[in-house]
């Protein structure tokens, strides 16, 4: 069978067919996904290549081995799988230590590899993996365009952890999200304080908020501070005007002033909210602290505050990462695996990222090639692939060169204090525009120049201005 590496060298490529891809069984600590669902498997085979999966690889996600051989897979063990021409993980690849070898070692030369790989924070991996001339396709570099949502692994599975940190938050909190008008008495709604507005705090947004829960939204860049709000979420700013726009879409590291401003509004919410998630990281950098010990030792007893941040250090001083503890009566949920606590959806969702990645690469339908270029312009095909390609034929050609064409989008103009307070107490919520109507409508309206209830059965409300309409409309 002919390596990688002479596939990547030509422009014929090499028939699918003469391909093997392996999906070995995940063995970092916890880790319950499995790289290629049994559909994904399929669209593979259907493609002409071979695939050979390891034993018990997706019984964790809920996926047998029965399920991979009806789709066209062989089951095989460790060495043979992870031997395959194409191998695809979720986790890097770690030492082994029922095998006493690194998974590494156990790849044949110049296979590619396609996975989760953080190039800058695992330089020695990198070395071992140029070692064997790997070819690496790190899923963590997908650039964040539009062309590239399809192969977007990171959203995929922040979506998962977003939503997630919702479900335990509220699995762990006393009461109702939702406010309450009972014979039993009057239940105010939860609520929640969601820092960083990316696809995480985003995913958090949406559920809190359909929950019924007050949600309030922090992101340090306007265009998150206005999805917050496009999601029913009221967005919090400081007084101090400054842009967190990094590279990519990301946030960045901010001023000294902005950061103090920034605490003593975390401060205050603390005193006030009921439950905190945060998301904030920085690529490359150990995850900044935003709530201290103090500010959360100050929150209610019963509060709960999700990590998600946990795995590079946390957000909060008090998380303890990969824990649930109680700390001063605050529940802090410092899970570093969340999207493997739903891993047959997360799988899954994995699954459709590579097989699209494939495919988006090698569009060819009997020969399989790529050819990362030094020289593309933004959002391209060729921006993706030189992206998202980390090592070639055990180069490293990380961190890829800036594309052509950036766009320069026009800078939003962030609203003061004063202007969003003024527009919150502006808005008529969509409850009260229902009461008021269906208190015209049901009770009589309150004619003032006779002092009388006049119940207007035949007066149908005008469907143009109506405010019940406006409510299924907007």
């Amino acid at each position: 069978i002919a390596t990688n590496a002479v596939l990547s060298a030509t422009l014929t490529g090499i028939p699918y067919k003469q391909l093997t891809v392996g999906v070995p069984k995940e063995i970092f600590e916890n880790e319950k996904r499995v790289a290629l669902s049994p559909a994904g498997v399929q669209a593979l085979v259907k493609q002409g290549f071979n695939v050979v999966v390891e034993s018990g690889a997706g019984e964790a996600s809920k996926f047998s081995d029965d399920h991979y051989r009806e789709v066209g897979a062989k089951i095989q063990g460790t060495k043979e799988v992870l031997a395959s021409d194409l191998i695809v993980k979720v986790r890097a690849p770690i030492y082994n230590s029922a095998l006493g070898v690194h998974e590494a070692d156990l790849f044949k030369t110049a296979a590619t590899l396609i996975s989760f790989i953080y190039p800058a924070q695992n330089p020695d991996l990198l070395k071992k993996l140029a070692e064997k001339k790997t070819t690496v396709l790190a899923m963590d570099q997908v650039p964040r365009v539009t062309i590239a949502q399809g192969y977007d692994a990171l959203s995929s599975m922040a979506n998962i952890a977003g939503y997630k940190a919702v479900v335990l938050a509220a699995n762990h909190f006393g009461r109702f999200f939702t406010g309450q008008i009972t014979a039993a008495g009057k239940v105010p709604p939860a609520k929640v304080l969601i820092i960083g507005g990316g696809v995480a705090g985003l995913a958090s947004a949406g559920a809190a908020k359909s929950m019924g829960a007050v949600v309030r939204g922090f992101d340090t860049r306007a265009a998150a501070l206005e999805q917050f709000k496009s999601l029913g979420a009221e967005p919090l700013e400081v007084d101090l005007k400054e842009s967190g726009e990094g590279q990519g879409g990301y946030a960045k590291e901010m001023s000294k002033e902005f950061i103090e401003a920034e605490m003593k509004l975390f401060a205050k919410q603390c005193q006030d909210v009921d439950i905190i998630i945060t998301t904030a990281l920085i690529p490359g950098k150990k995850a900044p602290i935003l709530f201290k010990r103090d500010m959360i030792e100050s929150m209610k007893e019963g509060s709960v505050v999700v990590d998600l941040a946990a795995e590079a250090g946390g957000n909060i001083e008090t998380t303890k990462p990969g824990e649930m503890y109680v700390h001063k009566g605050v529940t802090h949920i410092g899970y570093t695996d969340l999207p493997s606590r739903m891993a047959t959806q997360a799988s899954t969702l994995y699954s459709n990222n590579i097989i699209k990645l494939l495919k988006a690469i090698s569009p060819d339908k009997e020969n399989f090639y790529f050819d990362p270029k030094d020289e593309f312009d933004y959002g391209t095909l060729d921006h993706v692939v030189r992206g998202t390609v980390v090592m070639k034929d055990g180069k490293v050609i990380f961190p890829a060169p800036p594309p052509n064409n950036i766009p320069q989008g026009a800078p939003v103009k962030q609203k003061t204090v004063a202007e969003l307070e003024a527009e919150k107490a502006a808005t008529i919520t969509p409850f009260r525009k229902t009461m008021t109507s269906a208190s015209v409508y049901t009770a009589g309206r309150q004619l003032p120049e006779l002092g009388s209830v006049v119940v207007d059965k035949g007066d149908p409300p005008d469907l143009e201005t109506s405010p019940c309409t406006k409510l299924f409309c907007c």
